[in-house]
This record gives structure tokens, C-alpha cells and sequence, in this order.
């Protein structure tokens, strides 16, 4: 009974600690950089945009969905990464909207995310059988590995969410298909890998079931097969709303028929693993500037891996195979996608694989650590180890020999680590140990954060971080703006209150794309200025007119010297920018009807919401059109009185609502639903209905214990309990 008590105490102490351990050492890259978690797209895409959802959410605009303003980074649900059905991530959008600065919001948020994937690697270790001391060094090294620390966190956050949730989706559904735990919790937290929207969440529910499936079927446990496919059914139901929308979508992006290719860029080798341990090592990847060699330690693990290979207790691993199958699938599956091609389909860049391979390794890690390092047979442990130390060292040399002194520093850190922590489980207790691997983990991330303090390999944008700077040197505009270069690139404009027609997209909307010379971050070309002032087929008006622009702000080192054109005024000019300004207004202020055709007299323009508008008008016997300054999403429907009216693409694909010749006047109506929601969000209330349905069922069912931790003795036992 005491011992019972003693677990139950212990487990949810250890448990905390690694929670703020992690936090505490998340704060380590931002006392070296304080910008090093808003870089690339964190700067540019997810704080800004969380910011403003936040502030959308607490107006009680739920679900926020479209953002016309956006153009084409404004369908939420075809963007879907934002996880605009995420429970967590709405509350994080929330949170971050009651800061001004980003850099510190981001702290905060990438702190909660990083706390919350540890405790779930260190479930998922303890669920397997390791005891708490290795699971939890394993748990607290993991979020600071290469992949996950300077691209996921720093930059790629959405990646950083979906992996945070695998662990307790594995967790949980192999409790659940053992019968130790309510399959609800499987369902939930695969639930909330599917809705964080990026895919690789949905690739890691997928491979962990079938692994699952896999290493239950070799244990020829019947009852658990058919936990496992029910669990596997509940949890896709929720995958149509996240994902219909974007497929319904696609046709008018620039992700349209995607399928496999190789460019080579962030392609890892398997052999890089085994630089895993090394904190200095920037591997041969190609990167996005096509430089053949990472600037930043994109496959390091964690500094013990390699050196302890040789003290690790290897027989437990072959005797508990079956129950290990389900992560050697798991390793091999992703091992696989690691060393595949760059592009398939939805999934690019196969190094964003390696963060699952080592989740795979640091469970089999875990428990074969368990009970502390074997020491039998010590002096050729000791071989082993200083033989895997001088080649990891060399392999580090021989990619950057100019970076000799970084490496010399990275193994004389692994070899005194590896000395004291050995020392320690066999003079001291293995408790010690422990303490001092993760001592280690704060001392890499130090020395890591010190030689490089930026993932030099992504975008670094250096406008303020505070949404009250950005607002105050916020370029002066009225209305719509269109920037001609780099104003204020990606989603920043959201926060600076500029309504810019450039935004950032992972989708993007190809005609607005090409007719505007804008790329994914908003930016355009020098050519986008006489593009948008162009006639086109609608009546010769230029497109700036048809999308509403109000000003437009031209990038001096762009395009020097720019002149205003007719009806346009220079406004502003600066040493970077020069703004231009309509002499007139626009007709139509109320909403965003940018253009009637002749014979179509339109008496009130109202816009309420991004999704809805309506305009009422007469015109003569003779076919009309109206011209919305919105991007023609899949989704939009017109109606007049009942009647459904066609829409259409127009030029930069504005919407166009045509108007037959029988129809002489009334009110038009247009409202946008995404494509499949309400399919999805039907099939998402019957999972949720069907996950309570089925944990009531089985609520008063026999519950099978979790396997005891690995332990070679009844001393390793204890050792690994306490």
C-alpha cells in the first residue's frame, strides 16, 4: 500500500518537473536572441495572424473563417494550418492577443507547446515501459533537438502543434486498446493532432494506428484490433472539416495537382544520424538559398545518445520485441519518409520526418536506460563508446573542418558528460545520472544557441516586434493598399492596422497571383505596378479600380522614381517608400462593390461581415454583371428573391455576379460557406457523439494495469519506480 501511495505520488511529481525543466530551459534561446522564436513564418504569418484571430474571437467572431481583407492568404479553412477548430489553439490566439509585444507572446505560447510535448514523450516512454528517470530525460531533450527547436519552434509552428499531440495520441490509444484506459482520450488527442490543419499531424495519427495495429496483431489480442479500427473510424470523421475545405479549394490554387518530385532541398541522409549527439554538426542539406550545407544543427538529438549506445541494456529490447513493435514501425516508417523524395503531395521537406524518427529512437532509448548504464564487461563499454565519440567528432570535422574549435568544444562536452553521468549510476545512484544528462541538455542548448543564435536557413524579417511600434511607423494609407515590392510583408499588415492587399498564403490564389506579380509572402514585383493599372476585358477599367485600391505604396529601390498616373496623387514620399493617393473616392463605400455595368444603377451597398453582402439595384432589359473587389473563392453563392444567379472568375479572379436580362431590379445577396463544411462539420459531431457513445460503453469493462517498467532485477525495479 505505501509503495502504491509512493508511485502514485512520485509519478505526477516527476511528471511536473519535466514540464518546467522544459520551460525553463525554452527561455535560454530567447535570453541569447530575443527574436529567435518570431522568425521566418512566425514573424511574418502565425504571430501576426494570431494576434488578429484572437482579437476576432473576443469580438465573437467564432468561427472566424473568411478574411476578405486578406485576399489570398483570407480562407482560413483552405489555409487550414491556422487550426481555426483546434480548442487549444483558439485559446493560444486569445492569449497572444492580450500582448503587444510578439517576441514575448511567442515566448510564452512556444513554451506552453514545448512543455506540453515533453509530458506527452514522457508518457508515451513510461507507457512502453521505461522507468521515470529515462523517460524523463528523454522528455525534456526531445524538444530541443535540432528539427524541432530552430525550424518547428522558431519558425513552423504549425508543425511544432501537430507533433505536440502525437505522443499523447500513441499514449493513449495503446492504453486504450489494452483496455487500461477510456478509448475517449485516444479519440481526443488524435482529434487534436487532425484540427491543429497540418497534415504531418493527420501523416503521425496514421502511422502510430497502424503501428498500433501492427504490434497487436503480433500479440494476437483480438479485443485490441477492434479497439484499435473503432478508435482509427471516430478519429477520421473529424479530418473532412479540416480537410474538405482545402480540397474543395485547390482548384483555384497554386497547390493544384501536386504530386512527387526531388529538388534535393531539406533532403537528410540516414547517415547524418549518426551525428545525432554532436551539437556543433550542420549537416550536408541542401537548403532554401540552395547553399549544400545547413546553417543551423538541423539533426541533432540530444548529446547522450550516441555515447551511452554501449552501456544500454540491448537483451530487453530483443525479449520485449512484440511489445516494442508498434514503435519499430513507427521508426521505420519514418526513417523511410526521411530518405524519400521532397514533394509528396501534401508533404514537403522529408527532414520534418526526422523529429518522429527520434520520438521512435528516445523511446527505445528510455527503455533500454532503464535501471541506469550495464556495467558488465566495462572496459569495452568504454571502448565502444570513446570509438562512436571520435567518429562522431570526425564526421563533424570532416563536413565544417573551419568549425574545429566548436567541435572540439561539442566533445569535450559529450565525453566529460558521459564520464560524470556513468561515474555517477555506479558510485553514486542513478537518480544522479539522470540529473546529470539533463544538465547536459542545458549546456548543449547553450553552447547551440551561442554558435547560432538564428536558423540562418530560413527568413529573418527585422521590422518591430511590438504591435504598438508597428501601428505607430505604419506607412500612411486610405483604404485598400497595394504594395508595390516589400511594405509590410506577409500577415504583419494585420496588426499594423493596413488593410494590404498582400498576405502571406500557403495556398495562394493563382490568378490573383499572376495577375498582381505577388508571391506567397505578399511581396510583389516591379512590374505589379503597371499590371494593376492596365485595362481589363471588364469594361477597360484597371484592376486597381476593381480591387478597391485605395492607395498604392511603391518600394523605392523597386521602382525609383514612380509618377502618379491619372486621378492619382503622390501622397508621401519617404527615403524607402513612395505613397500614391485617388484624387476621388470610390463609389460605394458601405461595402465591396467595385464596379456595375452599364444599364445597372445601384441604389445601397451593404457589407455586414466578410462573408456576406448585399446590394440592391435596377437596370434595364438588357444582361448586366456586378464586380465584388472579393477573391472568387469555391463556396460563394448569389441569389435574388430565391433565385440563384451565376458566378464568376473575373480578372485577378475578383467575383463577378452576373445578371440575366429578365431580371430588372431587387436586392442581390451574396454569402460564402466553405466547400464540405457543413459535410464536415456534421461527420466531426457524429465522432464526437460516437467517442462519448463508445467510452460510456465501455466505461465498466475490466482494466488491464500498465506493464511494469523495464527492469532487469528486482533492484533495477526498484531503481526505475522510485
Amino acid at each position: 500500500m505505501t509503495t502504491l501511495v509512493h508511485r502514485r505520488v512520485w509519478g505526477p511529481l516527476v511528471a511536473f518537473g519535466v514540464c518546467a525543466a522544459v520551460v525553463l530551459l525554452a527561455q535560454v534561446p530567447y535570453l541569447r536572441n530575443r527574436v529567435f522564436y518570431v522568425w521566418d513564418d512566425s514573424a511574418v504569418q502565425f504571430m501576426p495572424t494570431w494576434h488578429h484571430l484572437g482579437q476576432r474571437l473576443l469580438n465573437g467572431d467564432w468561427p472566424p473563417l473568411l478574411d476578405v481583407d486578406g485576399w489570398m492568404g483570407g480562407n482560413l479553412p483552405a489555409e487550414a494550418l491556422f487550426g481555426i477548430w483546434n480548442p487549444v489553439n483558439l485559446g493560444n490566439f486569445i492569449l497572444v492577443s492580450r500582448f503587444d509585444d510578439l517576441g514575448l507572446a511567442a515566448l510564452v505560447v512556444k513554451s506552453e507547446i514545448l512543455a506540453l510535448l515533453a509530458l506527452g514523450v514522457y508518457l508515451v516512454c513510461r507507457e512502453h515501459g521505461a522507468g521515470r528517470g529515462p523517460a524523463a530525460v528523454v522528455a525534456i531533450a526531445l524538444p530541443f533537438s535540432g528539427f524541432t527547436l530552430y525550424f518547428d519552434t522558431s519558425s513552423w509552428v504549425a508543425g511544432l502543434m501537430a507533433f505536440a499531440w502525437l505522443p499523447y495520441t500513441w499514449w493513449a490509444a495503446r492504453r486504450a486498446a489494452r483496455g487500461a484506459s477510456s478509448p475517449l482520450w485516444a479519440i481526443l488527442f488524435g482529434a487534436l493532432a487532425v484540427t491543429t490543419g497540418n497534415p504531418y499531424g493527420l501523416l503521425g495519427v496514421c502511422v502510430v494506428l497502424a503501428a498500433l495495429l501492427v504490434e497487436n496483431w503480433l500479440r494476437r489480442d483480438r479485443s485490441a484490433l477492434v479497439r484499435l479500427f473503432l478508435i482509427g473510424g471516430l478519429v477520421a470523421m473529424f479530418v473532412p472539416l479540416v480537410y474538405l475545405p482545402l480540397l474543395g479549394t485547390s482548384s483555384v490554387t497554386m497547390r493544384a495537382g501536386q504530386g512527387f518530385a526531388s529538388d534535393g532541398i531539406l533532403m537528410p541522409r540516414l547517415s547524418d544520424l549518426l551525428s545525432m549527439s554532436m551539437p556543433s554538426h550542420r549537416p550536408m542539406i541542401r537548403t532554401f538559398s540552395l547553399d549544400y550545407r545547413l546553417r543551423s544543427p538541423g539533426v541533432y538529438f540530444a548529446w547522450f545518445v550516441v555515447p551511452l549506445l554501449p552501456w544500454l541494456h540491448w537483451r530487453r529490447l530483443r525479449e520485449r520485441w512484440r511489445e516494442l513493435a508498434g514503435v519499430l514501425v513507427v521508426l521505420v516508417a519514418y526513417a523511410l519518409l526521411a530518405a524519400g523524395p521532397s514533394n509528396m503531395w501534401m508533404f514537403r521537406f522529408p527532414l520534418r520526418h526526422l523529429e518522429v524518427v527520434y520520438l521512435a529512437i528516445g523511446v527505445l532509448f528510455a527503455v533500454a536506460f532503464t535501471g541506469g548504464p550495464r556495467f558488465d564487461h566495462v572496459r569495452r563499454r568504454v571502448g565502444l563508446t570513446v570509438a562512436a565519440l571520435l567518429l562522431s567528432g570526425w564526421l563533424s570535422f570532416a563536413a565544417q573542418p573551419w568549425q574545429w574549435r566548436q567541435h572540439a568544444v561539442a566533445l569535450a562536452l559529450l565525453t566529460v558528460g558521459v564520464a560524470v553521468a556513468v561515474a555517477l549510476a555506479r558510485w553514486v545512484r542513478p537518480q544522479a545520472t539522470y540529473a546529470a544528462l539533463v544538465a547536459g541538455v542545458g549546456a548543449a542548448l547553450f553552447l547551440q544557441t551561442s554558435w547560432f543564435p538564428v536558423n540562418l536557413d530560413v527568413a529573418g524579417y527585422g521590422f518591430p516586434k511590438k504591435v504598438s511600434e508597428l501601428k505607430a511607423q505604419a506607412l500612411p494609407h486610405d483604404g485598400t493598399t497595394f504594395p508595390v515590392g516589400t511594405v509590410l510583408p506577409g500577415n504583419v499588415g494585420l496588426v499594423a492596422d493596413l488593410k494590404s492587399t498582400g498576405s502571406y498564403s500557403g495556398m495562394s490564389f493563382r490568378e490573383f497571383a499572376t495577375a498582381t506579380c505577388m508571391n506567397y509572402k505578399g511581396t510583389t514585383c516591379a512590374g505589379s505596378f503597371g499590371q494593376i493599372l492596365a485595362p481589363t476585358a471588364v469594361d477597360g477599367r484597371p484592376l486597381v479600380d476593381l480591387l478597391r485600391v485605395g492607395t498604392i505604396v511603391v518600394q523605392n529601390d523597386v521602382l525609383p522614381d514612380v509618377q502618379a498616373p491619372p486621378g492619382w496623387r503622390i501622397a508621401d514620399r519617404t527615403a524607402t517608400h513612395t505613397s500614391l493617393r485617388r484624387d476621388q473616392p470610390l463609389p460605394w463605400p458601405g461595402g465591396r462593390l467595385s464596379y456595375a455595368s452599364p444599364g445597372v444603377k445601384v441604389t445601397s451597398d451593404v457589407s455586414p461581415d466578410d462573408r456576406d453582402e448585399s446590394v440592391k439595384f435596377t437596370k434595364d432589359r438588357n444582361p448586366g454583371s456586378l464586380v465584388f473587389a472579393r477573391l472568387a473563392w469555391p463556396g460563394y453563392r448569389a441569389e435574388l428573391g430565391g433565385r440563384e444567379l451565376p458566378t464568376r472568375q473575373g480578372p485577378a479572379g475578383v467575383l463577378i455576379v452576373d445578371l440575366p436580362a429578365d431580371v430588372e431590379g431587387g436586392e442581390v445577396t451574396i454569402r460564402w460557406t466553405p466547400p464540405g463544411l457543413g459535410l464536415g462539420a456534421g461527420l466531426a459531431l457524429a465522432g464526437l457523439l460516437g467517442a462519448v457513445a463508445y467510452a460510456l460503453l465501455t466505461r465498466r469493462r475490466p482494466r488491464r494495469e500498465r506493464p511494469a517498467p523495464a527492469a532487469e532485477t528486482p533492484q533495477d525495479l526498484a531503481v526505475a519506480n522510485a
